[in-house]
């Protein structure tokens, strides 16, 4: 049987910044311009990296993952854009799908499936979808976020009760910043309930390895109009503050 070891991902470095230093023993391992942190994390190897944004960044890095470290499961963590209306910024969607909303091969193929492959939604393991799902609630519960976010912080991105989702994650090269871009997409694929930049392509790469995978999102905007407003504020104060302890939840 082969050994456990959990690959950790995010897209920029504030978002596994934090997880990296929980590590103990750890060591860096730089390939392909990027930089891998082996450790432990409560006594369970992991290899932790941020990929650069959009598909390819992401494809490449989760399979060095596979190839190089012999990760046996993945989980990715960072931030999103909300489509559905029930999603609200400080929400979390935990990915049950995810699908690339970009891709459209037709009329060789049907839209938004993978040439070649026959798949167009990319399926997250039913365990860890558990074991995340767990994990995430507890952090949500109001005490725990109070004694982990200031008062203040919350306050500001008018975070109060934040929610657990779990449903459709869409993916692509392309980041929504317009009303337009948003209506568009809920009318082409409406059960999607967030957006980003890498977790189809994760998702479809773990497919292709059999690696088991979760992708989970915190809503930063509204994907609208207003979604480049307090971004990198939004990352340091909250969904870096959610990543590390939904992962120190997961992993213990």
């Amino acid at each position: 049987m082969s050994e456990r070891i959990i690959g950790i991902m995010g897209a920029i470095p504030q978002e596994i910044n934090g997880v990296v230093n929980l590590l103990t023993n750890k060591q860096e391992h730089k390939i392909g311009r990027r930089s891998y942190f082996t450790g432990e994390l409560n006594n369970q190897k992991v290899v932790v990296v941020y990929s650069r944004v959009g598909k390819v960044a992401a494809s490449a890095t989760v399979t060095t993952l596979i190839l190089e470290f012999k990760v046996s499961e993945l989980i990715f963590t960072g931030v999103a854009g909300g489509i559905h209306a029930d999603v609200k910024i400080g929400d979390i969607v935990l990915g049950q799908s995810l699908i690339q909303h970009d891709m459209n091969a037709q009329p060789l193929f049907p839209a938004y499936e993978i040439p070649m492959l026959g798949k167009a939604y990319f399926e997250a393991d039913s365990s860890q979808l558990e074991v995340a799902t767990t994990a995430i609630l507890e952090i949500l519960e109001e005490q725990h976020l109070h004694n982990v976010i200031s008062e203040k912080d919350l306050d500001k991105f008018n975070i109060h009760q934040p929610q657990l989702h779990v449903g459709l994650i869409g993916s692509g090269d392309l980041f929504f910043s317009t009303n337009s871009q948003k209506e568009k997409l809920q009318q082409n694929l409406p059960e999607i309930l967030c957006v980003e930049m890498e977790g189809a392509a994760v998702a479809q790469v773990c497919y292709e390895f059999d690696i088991p995978f979760i992708i989970i999102r915190t809503i930063s905007d509204d994907a609208d109009d207003h979604s480049t407003l307090d971004f990198n504020s939004f990352i340091e104060k909250i969904s870096n503050v959610y990543s590390i302890e939904i992962i120190k939840n997961i992993i213990k």
